[in-house]
């Protein structure tokens, strides 16, 4: 006769920690801020797209009498420009244009800017020696 041994394992599914540190907290909330940020700097950078593009019209439409009271032609590009960068870009956009202006920082705190004293320049303010 043969037997069937069957072997039935529990095991404990794996949960997320919930972790209820400040650290955690902060985190989480960095991450959260980033994103509505990220969403908001896009719904501004369509509404500046919208608002170029109202512009552009209107002021191809204007009265050549009212063109002085219009935006001039550099304005609605920026306009659209930067609407159209936020609008694609978001937070990954404002992040990277920070990071470049860190990096900058952190260069000129660091030594990178190479410092001469006057005594190296006496030469140069004496004028020229005879």
């Amino acid at each position: 006769m043969t037997r069937i041994f069957e072997a039935v394992v529990f095991s404990q599914a794996s949960l997320p920690s919930a972790a209820w540190d400040l650290t955690s907290f902060l985190e989480n909330a960095k991450s959260q801020i980033q994103q509505w940020g990220g969403l908001l700097l896009m719904l501004f950078g369509a509404v500046g797209m919208v608002w170029g593009g109202v512009l552009a019209i209107k002021k191809l439409m204007a009265n050549p009498q009212s063109a002085g009271h219009q935006q001039g032609w550099v304005m609605i590009a920026l306009l659209i420009l930067v609407g159209g960068a936020l609008t694609t870009g978001g937070w990954s956009l404002i992040s990277m244009v920070g990071s470049g202006g860190q990096q900058t920082i952190t260069d000129l705190g660091g030594g990178t800017v190479i410092v001469q004293t006057v005594d190296q320049f006496s030469g140069f303010l004496s004028g020229p020696s005879k």
